[in-house]
């Protein structure tokens, strides 16, 4: 077989093989948390918090995480504090978005505040919290204007900021010691 016959066979051989794959890859999973699987699911989760609060294992405190999950619901609706450079939020940002989606959960690290936010003290009082992250998911669903590009993903849709926001308070969840 000639070289560019060769090449091209392959090439076609990688298309037929990886179109699929990469289909599959970008239809969204269903949520893996039962807790956080719908914004129905995680109003009940964080609202039994009040009265059987958990404890977290990695080095953010309940309150801390909820603020810090809160903080990312609000700024989908007011805009982000500092955005990662545009050729991110158009390349490497939506490509792990689509992963994380495609596997209906989100992995990222556990202590790294949303870049400009105001800083997080631990040891804050867990009822606010508790109220504000529910009032934030809750103001998330009521919102009918357009929603702020996100800071790592760039524009997402409502339904994929509810399974981002979903997703995040579930990585964060993984975290509660049982």
């Amino acid at each position: 077989m000639q070289r560019g016959r060769r090449i091209a066979f392959l090439g076609l051989g990688a298309v037929a093989v990886g179109a699929p794959a990469l289909y599959a890859a970008s239809r969204p999973a269903a949520l893996q948390s039962p807790a956080f699987g719908s914004t129905e699911g995680a109003l009940r989760t964080l609202a039994a918090l009040k009265t059987q609060p958990v404890r977290m294992g990695g080095a953010w405190d309940l309150a801390h995480v909820l603020h810090h999950a809160a903080q990312s619901v609000e700024y989908s609706l007011q805009g982000f504090p500092e955005l990662k450079p545009a050729w991110f939020r158009a390349s490497v940002g939506p490509a792990a978005a689509t992963v994380f989606s495609a596997r209906g959960r989100m992995s990222h690290s556990l202590t790294e505040p949303i870049p400009g936010a105001p800083d997080i003290a631990q040891g804050q009082p867990l009822i606010p919290a508790v109220d504000r992250a529910m009032a934030a998911l809750q103001a998330f669903e009521g919102h009918t204007g357009a929603l702020h590009p996100h800071f790592a993903y760039g524009e997402l849709s409502k339904d994929d900021y509810r399974r981002a926001h979903l997703m995040h308070f579930a990585n964060h969840w993984q975290e509660v010691v049982t």
